[in-house]
Order: C-alpha cells, then structure tokens, then sequence
C-alpha cells in the first residue's frame, strides 16, 4: 500500500515537471522573472522528490529490521 502511495507521488511530481518544462521549452516564459521563477518550481519539486524517495526507501529499509 505505502509502495503505491510513493508511486503516485512520484508521478505527479513528474507529470508536474514535464508540464514545467514543456511551457519552457515552447517559449512559454513571458521573461526572465518568469523563466527564473519556473526553473526554480522545477528545482523545488526535483528536491522534493529525491526527500520522498529517501524517505522511501528508509521506511523499507525499516521494515527489514
């Protein structure tokens, strides 16, 4: 159950990332402020996801002790 939790988390931050990335790359930033703020969205979900696949895989890891 906890698996599939992390799963979907997972992709949404990537579905959300894709999207973030997608605007960029079709000159979607109106100017730098934009574009600044935009990597930086990106940047915090990227952080973000590598805190919840820690958190993961030490909640699994706990689970062997």
């Amino acid at each position: 159950m906890i698996d599939k939790a992390f799963a979907h988390l997972n992709k949404e931050i990537d579905e959300k990332v894709r999207q973030l990335e997608e605007h960029l790359g079709c000159g979607g930033a109106k100017n730098w402020e934009d574009y600044q703020s935009t990597c930086g969205e990106i940047k915090g979900l990227l952080t973000a996801r590598l805190y919840i696949q820690d958190l993961h895989e030490r909640l699994r890891n706990s689970d062997d002790d």
